[in-house]
């Protein structure tokens, strides 16, 4: 094995960076709740608390071409000055080259950099000049970049010293000082200002109405008074503008006022005064609160016969809010409205409708309209791929997704790291190892770095696909170039393992997470306790069962599931059935692989009353299908080739929830149907799961070795595994195939290849024993102790016949792989005593008869 396994990893420890001090980022405080009172005067007094002076800024450098040279130079200067610098020595080469055009650039550069302290200290320095005095608009700018700050007091002090240094205050100092209280929320000192402002014949302009309806919009204003100050905007000769509306919108949509926003919009569309984008965005919001989205479409229709046409944004903006309710037939309305009016839909209307029929599982519908959407030359984005990557991910169509990025690369649309993920991740659902490898290498060749989320998907399709080695080598790799796993990459490390039951491995990864500080969380667990379980160790899987109430970390269904599991395999009856009840008294429908680990143990201890029982209950289930066929199927009544399509449905709509899934629960149903007697059904289960693609590394056949990989089996899917393997090598045998040198049977894997304790592993026990009753030539050997072989120089007494003496004789399999009848309840006891009699009196005798075959396996 790779570093992992060792405890000294030192190349997992993160680099770890400086924090920077959050006291010198200046962040905004908005102080609410401080009445601002008025002195004599025109002066305007904050109880907000003033902000230390200091200068401690690291030094940043304006962009070159952005101003003019002087300009520039200034700003980098006064940028690099330090605290106590003189801001004076700073502008003596400045001095009479600059006029207040080009400081007012210099302020707008600080107030972009939220640099509070150094514009008020250029601007005290101006004050004390002749050659640059400030004037309205510089005092203006400062008395905004303070208010911005939260500053009021020092936004008051400055617009009272305009009297003192005789600058006259107009519309644009009063509208400054304005907004600076109404972004601070106070809107009653605004709505105050306000008034002076007129008491002075000072005509406020629209910018000034729209800083006070604003303020008071946000503070809680009255509809009916946010109405009377836009009535006195009109009345004064103002005409309100698209800010003005959106506004008044905004304080509908935050009021849920549906019949005040329709009003206003009306009024909008009569007044000439085009809507954008935040104009729909209010009302959707608006009228989705109301659930009214319909009136959203019949204001867009208005105004489509006022001859004022929506452009597109407006349109996405609507179907957007249809696509979040999952309302296709509605969004289908608004997108054939759209094309009525002769608004062309762009590659965002159709990301829309391609991600909306996506997640309600229209597959084919996704596939037309991204056809459609290239036919009509509607260019993809990289969201639009995004989008369709995602959404075939999720159903499940892993392949498709592949060919989906290759489609993209020819119409040399630039994947974005989103794309990188979503790709990687559906390969890692899929199993698709080879297709992750190549996707990383693209990434490589792009001179991007794999985030975590891309490892961890790449690590999956590995450990999908049993590369154990080259799934760790991925996670070395990922620390080595810097990108620093999560507890995802390393939850996926361990159920890596866990399906091989490489316990040992999987203690390895949990050392390295208690150095690296990365807590445990419930998937660790469950991951933990499958591992535990597989290599047959099973009170170390109730432990970690118990190890996750002491970390505080609840159980759910998968756990009480992984739990169950444990107690079947261990044979424990009692605990098995008192584990599936607490599911079913929890309220939660126990899945299908709960029924048949069920099954499995109720056929192995002979209770065949509760095994009919636990079958009619699957068959009879209304809450699930799934239930329902797979236990019509156990009773034979899908053995018809029609019959079986309903079979086939199912593994396909299980297929979309990817190969760890799909582990699961071919592994149980196996599990169930071998040791229920229903081989040939376990047979046919089998095969449906190879073609889906599970157990990629299950057969292999050169001239020298014949091999089957059932490590990560069941007991029962590794005996209807090695049977049907069998029973196909006899077939090649008897068509004149030559012998190979060597067959084996791989049941462990990783560090315990070697080790005895092999032989405890459930899956090894089985396998054994189903091939030494076959021959005594089975035997572990002492180099490799994961795997059962049988030389070649024994391999004549497993296949006696070489060549057919008859049609009959070669289809006489060396296993047989026939269903044994369902038992009617009370009456399999019986039956089983028989058997196992019959199989008794041909053992004495040398010879074997398709019975005991029939239940050599369990």
């Amino acid at each position: 094995m790779t570093k992992l396994a060792l405890p000294n990893h030192h190349n997992l420890i993160p680099i770890l960076t400086p924090i920077p001090n959050l006291a010198a980022l200046s962040p905004k405080f908005l102080r609410h709740g401080h009445r601002p009172a008025i002195r004599r005067g025109l002066s305007v007094v904050s109880k907000v608390k003033s902000k230390e002076l200091i200068l401690g800024y690291p030094r940043v450098t304006v962009e070159k071409g952005k101003y003019g040279y002087d300009v520039e130079t200034l700003i980098n200067k006064l940028s690099s000055l330090p605290p106590r610098g003189s801001i004076a020595r700073c502008l003596d080469t400045f001095k009479n080259k600059l006029s207040l055009s080009d400081f007012a650039h210099v302020f707008r550069e600080f107030a972009h950099r939220s640099d509070w302290q150094r514009s008020l200290r250029l601007f005290k320095y101006m004050q004390r000049q002749i050659w640059c005095k400030p004037n309205e608009h510089i005092y203006s700018l400062v008395i905004g970049i303070l208010g911005r700050e939260g500053l009021l007091d020092k936004s008051a002090e400055i617009f009272d010293d305009m009297v003192t240094h005789s600058i006259p205050r107009t519309v644009l100092s009063y509208t400054a000082i304005i907004n600076a209280y109404g972004r601070n929320g106070q809107y009653e000192t605004a709505m105050e200002l306000l008034e002076r402002m007129k008491s002075e014949r000072i005509l406020p302009n629209i910018l000034t109405y729209n800083t006070v309806i604003n303020s008071c919009a946000r503070g809680g204003y009255s509809w009916e008074g946010l109405l009377s100050l836009f009535g006195e905007m009109r009345h004064e000769g103002v005409q309100p503008d698209l800010v003005t509306y959106n506004t008044l919108l905004s304080a509908c949509a935050n009021r849920g006022l549906g019949d005040e926003a329709e009003m206003v919009f009306r009024t909008m569309n009569e007044s000439g005064v085009l809507p954008d984008i935040t104009t729909y965005n209010y009302l959707v919001e608006t009228f989705e609160k109301l659930d009214r989205l319909d009136k959203v479409s019949e204001l867009l229709g208005e105004m489509e016969a006022g001859g004022n046409l929506p452009d597109i944004m407006s349109y996405n903006v609507l179907l957007e809010a249809y696509s979040q309710k999952g309302d296709i037939k509605d969004a289908m309305e608004v997108f054939r409205q759209m094309q009525a009016a002769g608004c062309m839909p762009n590659a965002r209307t159709y990301s829309i409708l391609l991600n909306l029929f996506g997640k309600n599982g229209r597959y084919d519908e996704v596939r037309d309209l991204f056809l459609e959407m290239k036919v009509s030359n509607t260019e993809p984005e990289a969201d639009t791929y995004n989008i369709l990557i995602g959404v075939f991910g999720e159903g499940g169509y892993f392949k498709e997704v592949v060919t989906l990025f290759h489609d993209m690369v020819e119409e040399n649309v630039e994947p974005n790291m989103e794309t990188y993920e979503g790709l990687i991740y559906a390969c890692g659902k899929g199993g698709l190892y080879a297709d992750a490898k190549r996707i990383l290498l693209h990434m490589n060749e792009k001179a991007l770095v794999p985030s975590s989320k891309a490892y961890t998907g790449v690590i999956e399709a590995y450990g999908q696909a049993a590369l154990y080695e080259e799934a760790l080598v991925a996670f070395n790799t990922m620390n080595e170039i810097g990108s620093m796993p999560t507890i995802d990459t390393f939850n996926s490390l361990i159920h890596t393992f866990a399906k091989g039951g490489l316990y040992k491995e999987n203690e390895a990864i949990l050392s390295r997470m208690g150095e690296l500080g990365v807590p445990r969380n419930r998937d660790s667990f469950h991951g933990l306790i499958e591992g535990y379980r597989q290599g047959g160790q099973f009170e170390e899987a109730i432990k970690s069962y118990v190890d996750m109430e002491k970390v505080s970390c609840d159980p759910d269904e998968y756990t009480l599931e992984a739990v169950l599991s444990v107690y079947c395999f261990a044979g424990l009856v009692d605990e098995s059935e008192a584990q599936f009840q607490e599911i079913k008294l929890l309220g939660i429908q126990p899945s299908v692989m709960c029924y048949c680990m069920m099954l499995a143990v109720y056929a192995k201890t002979d209770r065949w009353d509760q095994a009919n029982e636990l079958v009619n209950e699957m068959r009879t289930s209304r809450v699930s299908n799934i239930h329902q066929v797979i236990g019509q199927m156990i009773k034979g009544e899908y053995d018809d080739a029609s019959n079986w399509q309903m079979v086939e449905y199912v593994f396909d709509k299980l297929n979309s929830e990817g190969c760890g899934l799909g582990l699961r629960f071919y592994n149980t149903v196996l599990e169930a149907l071998w040791c229920l007697g229903q081989k040939e059904r376990a047979a046919r289960v089998l095969n449906e799961a190879t073609k889906r693609g599970l157990y990629p590394e299950l057969y292999r056949k050169n001239k020298v070795i014949w091999s089957i990989d059932v490590h990560r089996m069941w007991p029962g899917g590794a005996c209807t595994a090695i049977s049907v393997w069998l029973n196909s090598l006899q077939e090649l045998v008897i068509d004149g195939e030559d012998l190979p040198q060597l067959l084996s049977v791989v049941v462990v894997r990783g560090q315990m290849e070697k080790s005895s304790i092999t032989r405890d592993f459930p899956v090894a026990k089985e396998a054994y024993s189903l091939l030494k009753d076959l021959s005594s030539s089975f035997c572990f050997p002492g180099w490799n102790k994961g795997r059962i072989i049988c030389q070649k120089s024994q391999l004549k007494r497993v296949f006696p016949k070489t060549e057919p003496s008859s049609q009959e004789s070669k289809l006489d399999n060396i296993i047989s792989l026939h269903n044994t009848p369902f038992p009617l309840p009370g009456t399999r006891s019986t039956t089983v005593n028989l058997m196992q009699q019959n199989s008794s009196d041909t053992k004495k005798t040398g010879h074997r008869t398709n019975t005991e075959l029939m239940a050599g396996g369990v």
